[in-house]
């Protein structure tokens, strides 16, 4: 390109003219910035040093710290399947359709719980039929062929101990056999006098009927264990649990181990408060 008019190369206004290209047009070459005065800003070389050694650094730290994490956060424990749980009795003998109906029924005042799937999962193990073997009544309080109920007549059940409104376990949470309180309820076509209560804020639960809610403030009802009795023994075991889950329990199979093969009746004195909501 011609700047239109003849200057020296001396010409203070007009820089030299470039050197032409030594090479091809379209060809990526890498130009060294220069400092004017021909030296290189060793300030900035090292901050560059500096911050490239602290983002490798940085990176091996957050590497180390996040494996150290994942090895201090404590691993999830429970069971992925409910195991089949024979039931013991209190003298360490194994429990059986006899001895849980010679034993205990609609008035027994002690409470029997027994673990299951879990460790930190309580269960009431209650046989609601009438102590004198005669059918229920409204004369004869008790209860017969009971939703999931085994032995002669489906009076044997169990139950979560951990009341469904704020967790609070036996013997906060208690069953009242006949008489306990003057509170009745209607069920069945009579008035019914014995139930699962909770001390705590008053829920209230029907064991003749799947534990349901008689009184608030629960809303759900208690989870039942699913027994079964061995034909041949007598033997009762634990095999499931049906309903909701244990409360405080994302799922009942979660939140601690399992109990094992077995899991031993243990007997508690109940905690008895004749408070009922409005």
């Amino acid at each position: 390109m011609s700047t239109g008019f003849a200057c020296p190369t001396a010409c203070p206004y007009l820089a030299p003219a470039p050197r032409p290209t030594e090479w091809a047009v379209g060809q990526v070459r890498r130009v060294a910035a220069v400092d004017p005065a021909g030296e290189v800003d060793e300030t900035k070389r090292n901050v560059l040093k500096l911050l490239a050694v602290a983002g490798i650094v940085g990176a091996g730290v957050g590497g180390l710290v996040g494996g150290t994490l994942q090895y201090i956060q404590p691993p999830s424990v429970g069971l992925s399947s409910y195991p089949v749980t024979a039931l013991i009795d209190v003298d360490g003998s194994p429990l059986t359709v006899t001895k849980v109906e010679s034993e205990y029924n609609v008035d027994t005042n002690s409470l029997y719980l027994f673990d299951y799937p879990l460790r930190n999962e309580p269960n009431f193990l209650l046989n609601l039929a009438p102590a004198n073997g005669q059918a229920p009544s409204a004369t004869n309080p008790g209860a017969w062929d009971i939703p999931g109920g085994v032995g002669t007549n489906g009076s044997i059940v169990a139950y979560s101990a951990i009341c469904q409104h704020l967790g609070c376990p036996a013997p906060a949470i208690s069953y009242y056999p006949p008489g306990t309180c003057s509170k009745t309820f209607s069920y069945n076509g009579g008035n019914q006098n014995f139930y699962i209560h909770c001390s705590c804020h008053g829920s209230t639960y029907n064991p003749a009927d799947k534990a349901s809610n008689l009184t608030g403030p629960a809303v759900l009802p208690l989870p039942q264990v699913t027994l079964i009795v061995d034909a041949t023994t007598g033997e009762i075991s634990a095999t499931n649990l049906t309903g909701p889950p244990v409360n405080g329990h994302l799922n009942s199979l979660q939140g601690d181990y399992g109990v094992g093969s077995s899991s031993q009746l243990e007997k508690e004195s109940p905690i008895w408060l004749c408070s009922f909501p409005a």
